[in-house]
């Protein structure tokens, strides 16, 4: 089945935790709507220097939607630089710098 996938994030209660939830909703093979919920994940013991497989996989779009939740719960990328807002920032204070340094010598813009 291929559907849209939801994911929600929120802080669980009570603690420094995030719970993590993931749908996929969609239509299956007999035209009936269905709903697909993710379980729990399985830690297992791996040796050390073994190659691990990755516990899911997911299109960007979904990772975009995780992003965008984990956002929501108040988490920020610990390296700050090089993000959308701040380069922003920086982009309006050059274009300010330049019409000042150009009204300053009198070139026409």
């Amino acid at each position: 089945m291929e559907g849209k996938t939801h994911i929600a994030a929120r802080r669980a209660l009570f603690s420094n935790k995030i719970e993590l939830s993931m749908v996929v909703a969609g239509v299956d093979d007999k035209a009936n709507v269905s709903l697909l919920a993710a379980k729990h994940v399985e830690m297992a013991r791996a040796d050390e220097g073994a190659i691990v497989d990755p516990f899911m996989v997911m299109p960007l779009e979904t990772a975009q939607l995780l992003m965008d939740e984990l956002w929501n719960c108040g988490l920020r990328p610990s390296e700050g630089t090089g993000s959308a807002g701040s380069l922003a920032a920086t982009e309006r204070h050059l274009k300010d710098m330049k019409t000042i340094a150009f009204h300053a010598l009198k070139i026409p813009t």
